[in-house]
This record gives C-alpha cells, structure tokens and sequence, in this order.
C-alpha cells in the first residue's frame, strides 16, 4: 500500500531529543539571504496579515527571486514554517532541559498540564503564522518536524494509557491552530485553555 503523506507518520521509537528542531546547516551567505527573506516575512505579515501577503511580495521585499524563494521554502506553508522555527526550538528546549513541570523532574499530568499552557501561550501568539504553516498544503501540518516533537512529547507523557499515540494525536488536534481560530471569538482564550486542559486530563 502507498503511503499517505498527507497524514501523520510514526515516530513512537525515536527518542524525544532526536526530534528536537535544528537550525539549518548552510554556507555563511545563503545563511544571510534565509535571514533576509525571513525579516521581509515577518515584517509583511505584521504589517498585512499572513493571508494577504503573496510569495511575490515576500521576494520583492527580500531582494530575490521568486524562483529562490519557492526552491527553498516549497510554498508559503513552508516559509511559514521556517519563520516559526526559532521559536520552536525555545519551547523545545524548555521542555527537554528546563525546570519543572514543563521540563523535567514533574509527574507526567503536571509536565502534560504545563505543555497544554505553554503551547497555547507559543500558538496564540503567533496564531495566524501558525495556522499558515499547518494549511499551505494538504497534510502540512503533519509534515512539519514540530508536529512530530509535540506528538511523541505527549505520547511520551501519556505512557501508561491504552493508546498513546492517538492520544497524543486527539489532545493535538485540539491545539490545531485551524481549531482554536475557530473557537476563540466564541470561547476566548480562558475556555479553550480550560477545555484543553480537561482533554488533557482525561487522557491521562
């Protein structure tokens, strides 16, 4: 049977740290021209909103071609994605090192109920950018390395229950950034966050 790309892919025997979000390995000058596009999107997004910029705007700002820019992020999912990385990598870090009960040291439901807070803080702060990358393309979410981080991170957490991974996936989908964009003008933010909370809490 083929497999689906447009869906999530195992990662339950990998170990959390492997997963861990790296900054890519690349020469000095295609390092700063990544930067460059990455300041123009951010900036454009800031001043317009992610829907209404166009990759074309994004490489007039940056100084590159459009070519470039689709050969090096693949569609404005991806440069989404790649806006997102550094930020990633700090909730990443917090919860392989830092303190508890988001890093370790803390009872499983604690460091669940820690992620469920930090997640929200990281999504709804960057909720439109967020929504972007896991849209672009059918399936974007679940290619994004991140996903995978967040998912095995749970799945991790939520060991001794009958079936972690799709756990893991079902308190995930709650903090899809499509869902919560969806949910807030009706809930706001202090509903959802206790909604999740309690999703989290019986699946623990």
């Amino acid at each position: 049977m083929a497999r689906d790309d447009n869906g999530p892919q195992p990662d339950s025997a990998r170990p959390l740290e492997l997963l861990l979000s790296r900054p890519p390995k690349e020469r000095a000058d295609a390092s700063r021209n990544r930067a460059t596009v990455l300041d123009a999107a951010a900036r454009l997004f800031a001043a317009h909103g992610v829907e209404a910029v166009s990759m074309d705007q994004v490489a007039k700002a940056a100084g590159v071609g459009k070519g470039t820019l689709f050969r090096r992020f693949g569609d404005k999912s991806g440069l989404a994605a790649a806006l997102l990385d550094a930020r990633e990598r700090v909730l990443q870090e917090a919860i392989l090192y830092g303190p508890p009960p988001l890093g370790p040291g803390a009872a499983p439901a604690e460091r669940l109920a820690a992620f469920v807070d930090a997640y929200l803080d990281y999504l709804l702060e960057h909720l439109a950018v967020i929504r972007m990358s896991e849209t672009g393309s059918p399936g974007a979410r679940y290619r994004i390395g991140a996903y995978r981080f967040w998912h095995r991170h749970v799945a991790i957490l939520l060991g001794g229950t009958p079936d972690p991974d799709h756990s893991a996936h079902a308190l995930l989908a709650a903090l899809s950034a499509v869902h919560v964009t969806a949910l807030l003008p009706e809930l706001g933010e202090l509903r959802i966050r206790a909604g999740v909370l309690r999703l989290a809490r019986s699946l623990g």
